[in-house]
């Protein structure tokens, strides 16, 4: 399905992994991000060969998520676009669009408008939400976002991919008229979590699946059942498998992985090593977070430019 789409093919092949890196490019730990050098620091892990720069789709400043980023503290496709005009090949990833809190038409012209300005540098991650002052704060019902989740997917491909849709649907009707732009070819879309659907759902309706990050045994289990789940659903053609991963790289190349929030510290030599386990139990893609590293995020880059990425290169 995806044979011809450039950020995928340099992103996703059965067997291999890629790396990407989280937005914002800085380690400012539970302080709030100065945002600084963000767009020399996309343009250099865009010549090094980081496949993807991923943003988050949050609205409001919650303490109850001790996020003081907030996402990356811009509106996700409006700061996204911004760092695609200031860059050549590396992607845009959306970890991930939260689908109830917008309406699924708007979702659409967007998505579109930007797969048109930058054709094919645009992977889609979509999810049903889980910040509850978000959903408040738009009057949206958040306990019923799962079924709010299906229903703005549906509605949103149909207005993507279909000349001239018949659409009813909660969020209103469409006849006789269709989305301009509308894009060339799919974009790929990977469900992220579990949007609260099951793994049966996940299987038949997503061209692939990102979840959360775990150590190798815990995401080696994750990564057998979405593998089962698509046998199962008649599933016979690859879909990747993505995670996060908060990184703290340290000086000394041989430092020994310790467990941190969401991810480890360790240096770049144990790094490889774990990076080339992820990859064998079936991750496809991996981007780092860097807020709670100790070094500068550019010296990070750098390293991880060097003396990483030549073991994980783009696909193409």
């Amino acid at each position: 399905m995806f044979d011809t789409h450039a950020s995928y093919q340099r992103m996703y092949r059965e067997g291999e992994l890629t790396l990407g890196l989280h937005v914002p490019l800085e380690n400012f730990k539970r302080q709030t991000p100065t945002l600084l050098k963000q767009v020399e620091l996309a343009q250099k892990a865009d010549q090094y060969g980081f496949t993807t720069l991923w943003l988050r789709d949050v609205l409001l400043k919650d303490p109850y998520f001790l996020d003081p980023a907030v996402g990356q503290i811009y509106d996700m496709l409006i700061y996204g676009t911004h760092l695609l005009g200031q860059t050549k090949q590396i992607a845009l990833g959306t970890s991930a669009l939260v689908l109830p809190l917008r309406h699924p038409l708007r979702s659409a012209k967007e998505l579109a408008t930007i797969d048109a300005l930058f054709p094919e540098r645009l992977i889609l991650g979509v999810s049903s939400g889980d910040r509850q002052a978000d959903f408040h704060g738009l009057g949206i019902d958040h306990p019923s976002r799962g079924v709010q989740f299906k229903e703005a997917l549906r509605v949103m491909e149909q207005a993507l991919y279909t000349d001239y849709p018949t659409i009813q649907s909660d969020y209103g009707d469409v006849t006789g008229a269709t989305l301009v732009p509308r894009p060339k070819k799919r974009i790929p879309t990977m469900i992220t979590g579990f949007a609260q659907q099951d793994m049966d759902w996940l299987a038949t309706n997503g061209d692939g699946w990102m979840y959360y990050p775990q150590g190798p045994l815990e995401q080696a289990k994750a990564i057998e059942d979405w593998r089962n789940a698509s046998q199962d659903a008649g599933t016979t053609r690859f879909r990747p498998f993505s995670m996060p991963m908060h990184l703290d790289l340290s000086a000394d190349p041989d430092e020994a992985p310790t467990p941190i929030r969401l991810g480890f510290r360790l240096g770049r030599n144990r790094l490889i090593e774990l990076l080339h386990l992820y990859r064998d139990l079936g991750v496809n893609h991996l981007f780092f977070a860097l807020f709670d590293g100790e070094r500068s995020a550019e010296d990070v880059i750098d390293e991880l430019g060097t003396y990483v990425l030549p073991h994980f290169p783009p696909l193409r």
